[in-house]
């Protein structure tokens, strides 16, 4: 194992911010994993993390295939990490939306320019990415439908081995993410969802951790006896079903991320927050599985509170 300061910015109140790279084995860039882009993005840190621990002991081992290399990135925005804030410290500026960067920008767009420098050569990329929405979800994986897309890279989300596998149209927001700069550049770029943001979950972890070393293994990176996973359903994004409040006040849940339910299943039910009668009942839309489920108690009008994967469209 190699550990480097892939980039540093200086800051005139407190020590650098040194981005750290960890490589294993060595030649070809064959895939880079890049953990918390995100001052809250404490599960994705952590898989890379356990990520990290993991791949010393196969690099050890030898378990890394000769002429490739491997490098985890597990935090890319120590300052916001510190103190629990989701976005960059000082402007609010998110580091996911400046890709590729520029080095004469604000501060964010450098820190992005300055990763995707070192980064953007890889053969394989996959980052650790977390949604903008509160809630947890059923771990899969995800890439988008741009032009320059090989069909590699969509017939490879079976090789992790999880569950699901997204197709996204792009949105012109998404063109300066990590996720669609990576295949701009000839990388075949995935985002890996686990179940929680802010949360460690140890079964979380180990599936994200798996779901890598897994992928690793069928891509020819890394020698290991690893189980297969589950079987893989892709499918478009646009096929999942969003389901919206109609009132805010406080919520009710009847079901969780996974359940099966049935159209016409009670979902949730809003609560009145000041005089307790229940205001809003929520219904499945169609018969199908909860892919994700909002997890704060007080919830707005029009909020999407769950997503539902119908039967039909797996």
């Amino acid at each position: 194992m190699v550990k480097d300061v892939i980039y540093s910015i200086k800051s005139p109140y407190r020590q650098s911010m040194d981005i750290i790279g960890y490589t294993f084995g060595s030649g070809e860039r064959s895939c880079c994993v890049v953990g918390a882009l995100r001052g809250n993005e404490i599960q994705q840190m952590a898989i890379c993390a356990q990520l990290v621990d993991t791949l010393k002991r196969l690099d050890e081992n030898g378990c890394v295939i000769s002429g490739k290399s491997i490098m985890i990135i597990p935090c890319a925005n120590h300052y916001s990490m510190n103190i629990g804030k989701r976005f960059w410290t000082m402007d609010n500026t998110d580091i996911n939306r400046m890709f590729p960067g520029y080095d004469q920008g604000e501060t964010t767009q450098r820190i992005a320019d300055g990763l995707f420098k070192s980064i953007k050569d890889y053969v394989y990329g996959v980052q650790m990415a977390s949604f903008y929405r509160e809630g947890v979800f059923l771990p899969h994986v995800k890439v988008m439908d741009t032009d320059c897309r090989k069909r590699e890279t969509y017939d490879s989300l079976a090789d992790f081995g999880l569950p699901y596998g997204l197709i996204r149209i792009p949105h012109p927001y998404d063109t300066a993410t990590l996720n669609y700069n990576w295949q701009v550049w000839g990388c075949h770029a995935y985002s890996l969802f686990s179940t929680y943001t802010e949360h460690i979950g140890k079964q979380s972890t180990q599936i994200a951790v798996n779901a890598v070393l897994r992928f690793l293994i069928a891509k020819g990176i890394l020698k290991w006896a690893l189980h297969g996973g589950m079987h893989t359903r892709i499918l478009n994004e646009e096929s999942i079903r969003n389901v919206q409040t109609s009132h805010a006040g406080i919520l009710k849940k009847h079901v969780a991320v996974g359940d099966e339910v049935a159209e016409g299943d009670l979902l949730c039910e809003i609560i009145h927050p000041l005089e307790g009668n229940t205001i809003d009942w929520i219904e499945s839309p169609t018969d199908g599985t909860v892919f994700f489920a909002y997890n704060k108690q007080l919830v707005m009008e029009h909020t999407d509170v769950f997503n539902i994967i119908p039967f039909s469209d797996v």
